[in-house]
């Protein structure tokens, strides 16, 4: 059984707790928090984990085989760092650090030292996302024209990081998981009206190889709740809504074909719209999160490489960098750095 160490018990903590305090597979050995009304309450639900406010005293313990970092964005480097440089496997909640330099540091040190390093983009995870990779990579879609999708909701606003970089990184690594890749480059603009310097709403346009274009718009300055991606290919087209739990993927046999016509000597082309039925798929639905924590152990147990590790952290962060950037240059078309 593999012995875990949490670091961090706010919002997402305890959920990470729950997953792990499994008793099949591993148990929380220490949960550490900095707030002592939060490590109060988590023992009350996991009565058997040691409590502290002091991390050394999950890297001084030689008993641990991981930990798992859901802290504020800016502490992830240090954290991450330390518990790869003691030979732990480390599972990192979104993004991997606030900056490429970092972050391409700790992967490349996961690597040196042999040791997973897993980063929290659940949505990768989600069944319906992986489903639609299926479709894609199958080229039941065809060629792929352009991506929008819509992150948005009122609240919870942070005050440690953007929008784009709370929100945005779960769209930019489904994007990057779907077209094999990160963009070539990024254009956003986006502007903070509660706290100054950390953007409450953005919309952002990336280029990905192949000419496919996407759009994304993220708000926690929003009256709905939405979380909606629409794919729009040659032959077929697809909406998946992840706020719609029975019914997630709706898969439109709607295309536009081009046809040649020739009218006495001159020939020229015509666009005919094609709208067939609108499907359905059965999606077997479960926890992202209890997948990825899975993973995370089978990665440990098997030496298996994480969907999301690293590598991908690193490009998330590039394409977050770049957003920045043109927000900076008022929307001007960056290249990932």
């Amino acid at each position: 059984m593999l012995e875990i160490a949490v670091i961090g018990a706010g919002h997402w903590g305890p959920n990470l707790i729950r997953n792990f305090d499994n008793r099949l597979r591993s148990r929380v050995r220490w949960i550490i928090d900095c707030d002592e009304s939060r490590l109060e309450a988590a023992a009350k639900r996991f009565p058997d984990a040691q409590l502290g406010t002091d991390v050394e005293a999950v890297f001084a313990d030689r008993t641990l085989d991981a930990v798992v970092v859901a802290t504020p964005t800016d502490t992830h480097a240090a954290l991450v760092r330390r518990a790869l440089e003691v030979g732990l496997h480390v599972m990192v909640e979104k993004p991997l650090t606030a900056d490429s330099v970092s972050a391409r540091e700790l992967s490349a040190l996961a690597e040196e030292q042999g040791r997973v390093l897993l980063v929290g983009h659940v949505f990768v995870y989600n069944p319906a996302v992986r489903w639609v990779k299926q479709r894609m990579d199958a080229g039941e879609l065809g060629r792929i024209y352009y991506i929008s999708s819509a992150r948005t909701n009122l609240g919870p606003i942070r005050t440690d990081v953007s929008a784009s970089w709370d929100l945005a990184a779960q769209d930019i690594a489904i994007f990057n998981y779907w077209l094999d890749g990160p963009p070539i480059s990024a254009s956003a603009r986006g502007h903070a009206w509660i706290n100054p310097g950390l953007q409450d709403a953005v919309f952002a346009t990336f280029r990905y190889p192949g000419d496919i274009l996407v759009h994304l718009h993220v708000s926690w300055l929003n009256p709905r709740k939405v979380r909606e991606i629409t794919v729009v290919a040659e032959d077929k087209m697809l909406s998946y809504d992840d706020m719609d739990a029975m019914e997630p993927i709706r898969l439109f046999d709607k295309r536009v074909n081009v046809e040649e016509e020739f009218v006495d000597t001159f020939s020229g082309f015509r666009s005919v719209v094609h709208t067939g039925d609108i499907t359905i798929p059965p999606v077997r639905m479960g926890e992202p999160l209890g997948a990825e924590c899975m993973h995370f152990l089978d990665c440990i147990e098997n030496g298996e490489t994480p969907n999301t590790g690293g590598p991908e952290g690193v490009e998330v962060v590039r394409a977050l960098e770049a957003m920045d950037r043109s927000m900076s240059q008022g929307g001007k078309e960056v290249p990932l750095a």
